[in-house]
């Protein structure tokens, strides 16, 4: 990949990313203060732990891509996720913190968007193609934690469309 296209390819995922991180944001505010200790099954992650994770793991997954070089640091993440004493905290630090991730990869680089950057051992690619990586992390733990909204008594908002708590509108 040479640089035009990492950097064409940077800008159209921080389009995407921009509307993906909207729509976090509104699943992760539909999670209920008094449910947030919700899982499905005892293997599974409690509403709350999905919640830091994902707006953690967001933040971190665009860092790494700006930064070149993922490192996981779980005392790092411990330490972020203890300032959050309540889902508002974690909505206001995602609506803070995401937009702000954004705007740096739309300013990163066209070399280094081009850099090939190494993913654990597992792949090896150029940071803009990691960007794919890091969306789909999100809407995954997203799509878990929105499977969780209705059974733990929230509502569930629109996503890719309508939901049954929040129809799609012609406007």
């Amino acid at each position: 990949m040479n640089q035009e296209q990492a950097k064409f390819l940077a800008e159209f995922f921080a389009t995407a990313l921009e509307q993906e991180g909207r729509t976090t944001a509104k699943v992760l505010a539909a999670v209920r203060e008094d449910g947030r200790g919700y899982k499905p099954d005892e293997k599974s992650r409690s509403a709350w732990d999905l919640a830091t994770h994902l707006a953690t793991g967001d933040i971190w997954f665009l860092d790494s891509i700006c930064d070149g070089a993922f490192n996981f640091d779980p005392e790092g993440e411990k330490k972020l996720t203890a300032g959050f004493t309540s889902i508002k905290d974690v909505v206001e630090f995602y609506t803070r913190e995401f937009p702000k991730r954004v705007q740096r990869l739309r300013s990163a680089s066209p070399e280094s968007m081009a850099k090939e950057v190494d993913f654990f051992g597992v792949v090896k690619m150029p940071a803009a193609a990691l960007l794919s990586v890091a969306m789909n992390h999100g809407v995954h733990h997203r799509g878990q934690l929105a499977a969780y909204l209705r059974p733990m008594g929230s509502k569930v908002p629109s996503i890719y469309g309508g939901s049954a708590d929040e129809p799609m509108t012609g406007a």
